[in-house]
């Protein structure tokens, strides 16, 4: 081989290289980087998902409009899931072969990521900030996934140990879909019963979809059961707790954890959901609607989408500023392996949460916030922070 053929082959390989490495990032192009995301926009969860969504569109048309980030457009393609498993992969799939995405943003559901992940791992996809507090969100391999918030199996530790401090609570119960999301809420209801030398009392699982819970209530009322933790959909929590006032049994205490944290569960009318408690990752926003940061958004969110902001269209714009900040820190040669660097040298305080955002190569759960709050008068109030 002569030393000009030398060079020539040793360029050329190079430059294959170089189209090698372009080809194993997807979704990344001189203008434009695509963030997908399998959402709950019509099920039981579409009151959390349709407003995150929501959140993280207003995010992103923010940083699209002053010429995005190292000259990229922000395109966020969102799959349906309607809170069913065939329909999260239907969407992963397409997500992962058609649009070609670089990252997933803000997916719902803790069985549809953990679903999902058997397709995302092998391409080291980064899931981040999932509609999801399970401790599964961060289940091996780690290196492509970031939580937002604390997780639910912490969250109802910290609440049960509130109540039973508070209220001299002796029996414990749970009410939950058999789901991942549901026995992680219910089996840290146990352990922390346990801990805390407390009972057990009972327990009763339901469909996604049911709505006649008489039947449980009785049982669980029957138990002599101090506090129930919920793990069930939005409508299903309401009804519960309204049920359970229409049978007379008022001094239990329900609490929901952030899966049941939404300013529409608090503003039930007719007080239905008066005395619901919470165990949740994050302040209420509609409870620092005059702080500075929160009133700007929601007056955009207003102006935008013509209907009030809640909760979690708040998390919904925190986690695409977050993927945002990762992404200006990766650079202008966008890769998995930049971004995910970008990701864990986060550190920041998000003024719109009302929280320190911390990332690092051992810590991949941006806020350790749990905040307890209960319903009064309509809205969420805060009574305990750790």
């Amino acid at each position: 081989m002569t030393k000009v053929t030398s060079v020539l082959t040793a360029a050329a390989l190079a430059v294959g290289a170089g189209f090698a490495a372009q080809a194993e990032t997807q979704g990344v192009s001189d203008t434009e980087v695509v963030i997908g995301s399998v959402n709950d926009l019509s099920g039981v969860f579409a009151a959390v998902g349709v407003p995150a969504v929501n959140g993280a569109n207003l995010r992103f048309a923010e940083v699209n409009a002053a010429g995005g980030v190292h000259g990229r457009q922000i395109r966020f393609v969102v799959e349906d899931n309607g809170y069913q498993i065939p329909r999260a992969m239907q969407g992963y799939n397409k997500l992962l072969n058609r649009d070609k995405v670089f990252a997933m943003l803000l997916s719902l559901g803790t069985p549809m990521n953990t679903a999902g992940f058997k397709l995302l791992d092998p391409k080291g996809i980064p899931n981040i900030g999932p509609l999801s507090a399970s401790v599964q969100m961060l289940q091996e391999p780690v290196a492509n996934k970031f939580t937002g918030f604390s997780s639910y199996w912490d969250q109802v530790q910290a609440g049960v140990s509130y109540l039973a401090a508070e209220f001299d609570a002796k029996e414990v119960c749970s009410m939950y879909i058999p789901s991942d999301f549901g026995k992680e809420i219910s089996d840290s209801t146990k352990d922390i019963s346990a801990t805390l030398g407390l009972s057990f009392a009972a327990e009763t699982t339901h469909k996604p979809d049911e709505l006649d819970f008489v039947g449980s209530l009785t049982k669980l009322k029957a138990a002599g059961c101090d506090v129930v933790t919920l793990a069930l959909g939005v409508r299903q929590g309401i009804t519960v707790v309204g049920t359970a006032k229409k049978l007379g049994w008022t001094d239990v205490k329900f609490m929901n954890t952030s899966a049941g944290f939404l300013g529409v569960v608090a503003a039930v009318p007719g007080g239905v959901t008066e005395g619901l408690y919470a165990s949740a990752g994050w302040v209420d926003l509609a409870a620092r609607a005059s702080d500075e940061a929160p009133a700007k958004f929601m007056a955009a969110y207003m102006a935008e989408f013509d209907k009030p902001a809640s909760g979690f269209a708040m998390l919904g714009y925190s986690a695409a500023d977050t993927l945002v900040r990762a992404l200006d820190l990766a650079g202008p040669d966008l890769t998995q392996a930049a971004f995910v660097e970008g990701m864990e040298s986060l550190n920041y305080f998000d003024a719109l949460t009302d929280t320190q955002i911390t990332y690092a190569a051992d810590d991949h759960r941006g806020a350790d916030d749990i905040v307890i709050s209960v319903v009064e008068n309509g809205k969420w109030r805060e009574l305990s922070r750790q």
